[in-house]
């Protein structure tokens, strides 16, 4: 499975931001997709989930309410849709992709995109 994650930026505090995550090689459908993110210095975090069908999501505390995980099958794209942004959620955004439902190991991982928020 080849995994491509973009669609970071630049933005002010407050903005928002859609990073996609483009599947190949294996059938999509069958993956639960998650981000996670990097930021300097510190270690990779979990930030959302969900699972193959798309009827089932999960997101760290810091993001509920504010981001939003979603995919199309028919289309092999998973999203992150992040509103309200701030200057901590600035970090390098991985996209990662498992046959299996669970929270923290993914087999498959995508390049890493940057969002980099300003106060």
């Amino acid at each position: 499975v080849q995994l491509q994650a973009y669609g970071g930026g630049f933005v002010q505090a407050g903005g928002c931001l859609r990073l996609s995550c483009a599947a190949s090689g294996l059938a999509f459908s069958m993956l639960s997709v998650a981000w996670f993110r990097e930021a300097p210095g510190k270690e990779r975090e979990f930030v959302a989930r969900i699972n193959r069908s798309g009827d089932l999501t999960r997101y760290a505390d810091s993001v509920k309410g504010r981001f939003t995980i979603s995919r199309d099958n028919a289309k092999n794209m998973g999203y992150l849709e992040m509103n309200s942004l701030k200057p901590e959620d600035t970090a390098v955004y991985y996209c990662g992709a498992d046959p299996l439902w669970r929270p923290l190991e993914y087999d498959y991982w995508g390049q890493g995109t940057q969002v980099t928020v300003s106060s």
